[in-house]
């Protein structure tokens, strides 16, 4: 009797533990980041990343590449050479660039997927080995956050607005293309200026670019700034130019505790935000089950909603906790 009692307890014991037993444990997962450390955009990324590692698990060791595409396909090779179990990467450098390496690692046993900025090609070859994506298209994106500003602002044919982007970035660059594409249908007459690396990396950077938009052209009725970090600066930016809120109308992309103070004050009108908490879970989230159980890659769409003084309240304290 106390042989099976004593294996009955044994056997329960194996159980719990198997049933308490994340689905994660064992792996190791590489994220990159994108921004550097304490980068607005990327933080809430990295916040969404360590939630999931945590649900999931498995251990997380995070990466920076100050949104520099060279440094992005570096952080990678090192990754790779690791051998962990996953790596989740931005797909800033394009499909050009990335997808021989992705390739490479794929055929290593490694899972890879991509957040933020999509690799179609390199998806479409390796979505049976789990590469997926999470993000919004940045084509829709930017012409949704576009029209929005245009029906809201009621510009004319003649109007000038400053769009501030990196056109130069594959398929990152759609956003800002859309944004354009769809101003100058409109008669908008649009002034384009390319972020720098420069400022790319260090959005504190850009006051002077825009203290130099609306010196030279001081008719600018419309700012629309397509970088997250950059439009959690565009407060300060429009201070330091003297620029009193309302002056012009700003639109941007994504949230933070200080884009929220920013609308909330009245220096930025409309963000459309693609969810980067999101973006930073379910990145961790499909790696960790395509890696557990053979699952194919999949899409999810983070992109859509408009956040302005109307509904700010309702997800302020979230972005003051990183998670919007």
């Amino acid at each position: 009797m106390k042989r099976l009692l004593m294996a009955g307890l044994v056997a329960l014991t194996l159980l719990c533990a198997s049933a308490s037993a994340k689905t994660g444990e064992g792996m190791t997962i590489w994220f990159d980041t994108g921004g550097s450390v304490g980068d607005g955009y990327g933080t809430v990324v990295q916040n969404g990343a360590k939630a999931a590692a945590a649900d999931m698990g498995c251990d997380l060791r995070l990466l920076y590449s100050d949104w520099n595409p060279e440094t992005m396909l570096t952080n990678f090779r090192n990754a790779v050479a690791a051998r962990p179990d996953g790596i989740v990467v931005m797909g800033h450098p394009g499909d050009a660039a990335f997808g021989p390496l992705v390739d490479a690692a794929v055929r290593q046993g490694i899972v890879v997927t991509s957040v933020d900025t999509a690799l179609a090609e390199t998806q479409a070859r390796n979505r049976t080995k789990g590469f997926g994506y999470v993000g919004a298209d940045n084509y829709t994106q930017g012409k949704a956050l576009a029209e929005e500003v245009l029906r809201r602002t009621q510009l004319h044919k003649g109007d000038r607005a400053f769009v501030w982007g990196l056109k130069r970035l594959p398929d990152r660059g759609r956003r800002a293309q859309a944004i354009i594409d769809v101003l100058e249908k409109a008669g908008v007459t649009v002034d384009y200026q390319e972020i720098t690396p420069e400022i790319d990396k260090d959005p504190v950077l850009g006051a002077p670019v825009v203290a130099g938009q609306l010196g030279r052209h001081p008719d600018t009725r419309v700012m629309i700034v397509d970088h997250g970090s950059l439009t959690a600066q565009m407060a300060n930016h429009l201070k330091t130019a003297s620029v009193r809120p309302g002056t012009v109308y700003v639109a941007g992309f994504s949230l933070s505790p200080t884009t929220a103070k920013a609308i909330e004050d009245g220096y930025v009108q409309l963000v459309s935000e693609a969810q980067p908490y999101v973006m930073g879970y379910f990145g961790v989230v499909q790696t960790v089950l395509s890696k557990k159980y053979g699952f194919s890659g999949f899409s999810i769409d983070t992109g859509g909603g408009m956040i302005d003084a109307t509904n700010i309240g309702a997800v302020s304290a979230f972005a003051k906790q990183g998670l919007r």
